[in-house]
């Protein structure tokens, strides 16, 4: 049976998409009998890009698609429409292709994950994530790596930080579970009435009951993801694996292999352990922003 988001649904952007179909296309090859290699033959291309194709990493042409259904036996016009419409959905451009002046490809494929997610779970140790930050702890944060950019083009890089946390005011928005170092908190990034924001957003946020943030404070010494930040990605439909983001200053790295997957759903695990309770958290704000951040 073909798979086919609902219209509006949370899988409904390009990302996601593509991933769907890729899958699809795997189920409809490994039933039929036909090699990566053989498929790639089909469509005049190789077996890397079959591979890439049903990962969901790469575009569809909609003629490669047609040529892969017939070879795997897809006769049924309704099906095969409703796959060729999924490619011809999956290329459509995100919201963030009108920012690509400022957005490097890899993380263009993070953000089609992070809007389609039904659950982030995020570590950080130096800055507070981009989906809590306020605009001008945001602005800060650009400028550390943007120093020498004219005013416009920050303007649309904080911009784009802002428009990525309207996923949190969907009707349907993600769960987001993070877990933050007490070192990102009281690192004074923009100055202490830039922090005096940041941290008084922060205690907003702790209101919504689909944001929970919890602190490691110093007190709790070495901890199970000491090695640097990352993001689990989950989403709602059961057929897309879970997918571990690590961001590097000039790439990132996406895992989705099993053994990957365990290793850091473990880690994020013990983190939520070690840090302090969710409940505890608007109080340690409270007293981080008196003693930290006074006025």
């Amino acid at each position: 049976m073909t798979m086919v988001p609902a219209e509006g649904g949370p899988t409904t952007g390009p990302t996601v998409l593509r991933m769907l179909l890729g899958a699809q296309l795997r189920r409809l090859r490994e039933a039929s009998g036909v090699t990566r290699e053989g498929a790639g033959w089909e469509i005049r291309s190789s077996e890397s890009k079959i591979s890439r194709m049903e990962l969901g990493r790469v575009g569809f042409k909609e003629r490669d698609v047609a040529d892969l259904l017939t070879l795997y036996g897809v006769t049924d016009g309704q099906e095969r429409e409703a796959l060729l419409k999924l490619a011809r959905d999956a290329n459509s451009p995100g919201w963030w292709h009108r920012y690509g002046d400022v957005l490097p490809s890899w993380f263009q494929s993070y953000l089609g994950l992070e809007a389609a997610a039904a659950l982030i779970r995020s570590y950080e140790v130096q800055f507070v994530p981009g989906l809590l930050q306020s605009p001008e702890y945001a602005r800060a944060v650009v400028l550390l790596g943007h120093s020498a950019a004219d005013v416009a083009e920050i303007d649309r890089r904080v911009a784009l930080r802002m428009q990525r946390q309207e996923i949190l005011r969907r009707d349907r928005p993600p769960q987001l579970w993070v877990v933050v170092d007490e070192a990102a908190l009281r690192r004074p990034i923009g100055g202490v009435e830039v922090m005096r924001g940041q941290i008084e957003a922060l205690i907003e946020a702790t209101r919504s009951p689909h944001i929970r943030l919890q602190i490691i404070p110093f007190a709790a010494g070495g901890h199970a993801a000491a090695g640097g930040a990352f993001t689990i990605l989950r989403f709602g439909d059961q057929e897309l694996p879970d997918i571990v983001y690590i961001e590097q200053l000039t790439s990132a790295l996406y895992l989705d292999k099993r053994d990957d997957l365990e290793y850091y759903a473990v880690a994020m695990e013990r983190l939520c352990v070690e840090a302090e309770p969710p409940e505890r958290t608007p109080e340690i704000l409270a007293r981080l922003l008196k003693d930290a951040y006074p006025h």
